[in-house]
């Protein structure tokens, strides 16, 4: 059975969702705690980035959160129907594990793949960042502009 993709909030939370195929009722307690072992060991994949995507009558704009990430340990892949965003928050260890008392930031890998409503201009797209805050500006494509065509004769 193929596992879903945990949520932004079990990743940070380490919940387990109950209607993951465990059956907890099981009489064979001990496969089912071997699941759950297994389960807590798989290696953590990104966490999904969070974004709010909102278009104007001429662009598509999408935001997110990055604070703590440095512009150079981004990558944004654009295409004319889809953006990808992946990046790293990296950890400094200041304090052991065991002296905290709440832990509710998110470290390590995370990515996001948004698939637009519209085609937009790849060449003329740009990336800001301010304050924390991933701003992309995505032209849409002008599908119904019309340009004048010369013959030429050769």
């Amino acid at each position: 059975m193929a596992k879903e993709k945990k949520s932004f909030f079990e990743r940070l939370t380490g919940t387990v969702r109950m209607d993951e195929g465990r059956d907890l009722e099981t009489k064979d307690s001990d496969e089912s705690s071997r699941n759950v072992v297994a389960w807590m060991d798989e290696e953590e994949k990104d966490g999904e980035l969070t974004v709010d995507v909102y278009q104007t009558s001429d662009m598509i704009v999408i935001k997110a959160m990055i604070a703590g990430v440095r512009p150079e340990d981004l990558d944004i892949a654009i295409t004319r129907d889809m953006v990808t965003i992946k990046g790293s928050r990296e950890e400094e260890k200041i304090a052991r594990d065991d002296d905290y008392f709440i832990r509710e930031l998110y470290w390590g890998s995370f990515s996001r793949s948004i698939s637009l409503p519209e085609e937009i201009d790849v060449d003329e797209s740009e990336a800001i960042e301010k304050h924390g805050l991933l701003i992309l500006k995505l032209p849409k494509l002008d599908k119904k502009r019309q340009s004048k065509l010369k013959v030429k004769t050769i």
